[in-house]
């Protein structure tokens, strides 16, 4: 039970709870968290599918419509190492995004056993979730999709069938960079082929019919326009909240910042890591090879890293 020094606040503003008033929670609820974070939600499942469909239907393109037809072999070469390895790194970016817990908080910590633990100083106040049941941090937010509270959240996207919080920023960060500039990449590569097929025949720039060369590099350009225009301005928002140490969240709530901020380069390296280095834009860094083993919690199985 709580000393009557401490107050302890929910979220939601409900009354405080005073030293009489029980937990709502008991130490039975509380999570074992598992080794694999995957949130089983079908609009994000179909997104993330989806996003992994046009990334390679786009190297498809690229591979088979225009750089395996040219006649001049290094330029397909170097096209074709240099496309296919940003394809590598922005689906690895979307993998390590989508798979990588966020910064959940574990569900049910709002025990007795839990709160002495913490040593609270007489007067201070927590909050607690009442969606989850558990001690909300600083610059904490609850999601109503993954079902739990975040720590930094700046949103869920369903495209990553995740929240961007404060594990997997970086992940996100590089995905959107990578999917943008495979999308310049793909629109240059289009531009040349038109004016190629245009100065020669059309039968001979490509291994397929005219037809079917026009209509897929056509969509491949709208696909690419559209990419560009989301990723790119995805990719400024975060790199401003990243400098400013303010997620999207906290600028939609204009809510006033308790906590020092890491301005700048500060934050950069916060999310990034260390100083600058090629880990910065590595996707496979901290990759840890685990063995899965599902574990029983309340509410069934639920994934974790």
């Amino acid at each position: 039970m709580q000393s009557s020094g401490h107050r302890f606040r929910d979220v939601d503003h409900h009354p405080l709870l005073s030293s009489e008033d029980d937990f709502e929670c008991s130490s039975a609820n509380v999570e074992v968290v598992d080794r694999i974070w995957f949130i089983r939600d079908g609009c994000g499942m179909v997104c993330a599918v989806i996003t992994w469909l046009l990334v390679l239907y786009a190297d498809f393109v690229v591979t088979f419509v225009m750089l395996l037809p040219s006649k001049n072999y290094w330029y397909s070469l170097i096209n074709g190492i240099i496309f296919n390895s940003l394809a590598v790194l922005a689906l690895s970016s979307h993998m390590r995004t989508m798979l990588t817990d966020p910064g959940a908080v574990p569900k049910g910590n709002a025990t007795k056993e839990y709160m002495e633990s913490l040593q609270l100083k007489p007067g201070e106040v927590i909050y607690k979730c009442p969606k989850c049941c558990s001690i909300k941090p600083e610059r904490a937010h609850h999601c109503s999709i993954c079902k739990r509270c975040i720590r930094k959240m700046d949103h869920h996207c369903p495209w990553v069938n995740n929240c961007v919080g404060e594990n997997n920023q970086k992940f996100f960060v590089l995905f959107t960079m990578y999917i943008a500039l495979i999308s310049v990449h793909a629109l240059i590569l289009c531009c040349f082929q038109f004016y190629f097929c245009i100065r020669e025949q059309w039968s001979e720039c490509s291994g397929f019919s005219p037809p079917v060369t026009v209509i897929l590099i056509i969509f491949l350009c709208l696909e690419g326009v559209l990419f560009l225009t989301f990723t790119s301005v995805m990719f400024g928002t975060q790199l401003h909240s990243i400098c400013n140490d303010e997620t999207e969240i906290e600028r939609l709530k204009n809510e006033k910042p308790t906590w020092e901020r890491k301005l700048r380069w500060e934050g950069m390296k916060n999310v990034f890591g260390g100083q600058p280095s090629f880990l910065w834009i590595n996707p496979f860094s901290g990759v840890r090879i685990r063995r899965l083993i599902p574990r029983r919690m309340k509410g069934g199985a639920e994934f974790a890293v």
